[in-house]
Formats: C-alpha cells, sequence, structure tokens
C-alpha cells in the first residue's frame, strides 16, 4: 500500500471516531457506566452496591480503549511521516489523554460509590470529590481536542496540494 492510500484510510478511522467517540461517546458512556437511579434504591447491603459499581469497570475499560482510536491515528501517522514538533505535540496528546482516561474513571466509578438509594454514605466521604472531577476534565479535554483537532487535518491533508491551493479549495467549497 502506498503512503497515501495508508495515510487516507488512518484519516476514514480519524474523523468518525473523533467526532462519534469522542464527541458523542461521553453522553452514551454516562448513561451506561454509572449506576442507575432506579437500581440504586434495590440496593441494600454495601456489598450489594460495591458489586454495582464494580460492575462498572468493564464499561470504563471499554469506553477509554475505544476513545484510543483518535490517538493511535496520531501515532500510526507519526511513523508514517516523521517529524520532530508534530511527535512532541503527539506526546503532549497522549499524555493529556492518559491524564483524562484517568480522571474519567475515577469520576464514573466514584459517582457510582455516592447513592446508596437510602441518603447513607457506605463509603468515605472522600469520594465525594469526585463530583469536581467533570469541571476538571472539560480543563483538560478542550486543549486535547484543539490539539487533536489540528494534528488530525495536518496529517489528512494531501501534501501533494500547496497549502495556498488547498485553502483555495475549502473556500470554493464553503
Amino acid at each position: 500500500m502506498t503512503r497515501l492510500a495508508v495515510r487516507a484510510l488512518l484519516a476514514a478511522v480519524f474523523w468518525p471516531s473523533l467526532f462519534f467517540f469522542w464527541f458523542l461517546g461521553p453522553f452514551v458512556f454516562l448513561l451506561l457506566s454509572t449506576t442507575s437511579s432506579e437500581v440504586c434504591p434495590r440496593l441494600e447491603t454495601r456489598v450489594e452496591f460495591l458489586a454495582a459499581a464494580n460492575g462498572t469497570i468493564p464499561m470504563l475499560a471499554v469506553q477509554s480503549l475505544v476513545y484510543t482510536i483518535p490517538v493511535l491515528c496520531l501515532v500510526l501517522w507519526e511513523q508514517l511521516l516523521p517529524e520532530p514538533a508534530r511527535a512532541r505535540q503527539i506526546v503532549t496528546c497522549v499524555k493529556l489523554f492518559a491524564v483524562t482516561v484517568v480522571l474519567g474513571a475515577l469520576w464514573a466509578y466514584g459517582s457510582s460509590l455516592m447513592c446508596d438509594g437510602y441518603g447513607q454514605s457506605f463509603f468515605s466521604p472522600m469520594w465525594q470529590w469526585t463530583s469536581y472531577l467533570p469541571m476538571v476534565g472539560i480543563a483538560i479535554n478542550v486543549p486535547l481536542y484543539v490539539l487533536t483537532f489540528s494534528l488530525g487535518r495536518t496529517y489528512s491533508t494531501r501534501e501533494d496540494v500547496p497549502a495556498a491551493a488547498a485553502a483555495h479549495l475549502d473556500q470554493n467549497m464553503s
């Protein structure tokens, strides 16, 4: 396969996964990963509640693997077209992504531990601080999304079309 074909294939995976997984996925996984309000009232013992919270762990693992796809595309693009400046940006993306995965897992798991259905806390009040993690996650995700989007655009732009011509084509298509 030629490099252009591989780049096109990566772009065909990168853009849909970025849109569907990174922008729409959090809403779906939020609904699936936390203990639902219908389940909480039925949990009566600490063991049942912990079992329900631990049931979110496989969903969190799947979520993290799915979210990795755009980052993996960036790493593969870098292998095809190595450039030191972009490599540093990709390393930054990977680090930001790792932090967001950890924060997201702590938040989803912690939020599932906070409800017991009776207003009683089964677990340490320390888990309540996880309610602030979405704000921290947003502060980290915004630069991650911008950096990932800009790198994806750079990698998926054809090299055989000069930058000025590509900008002219973009304006004509709008």
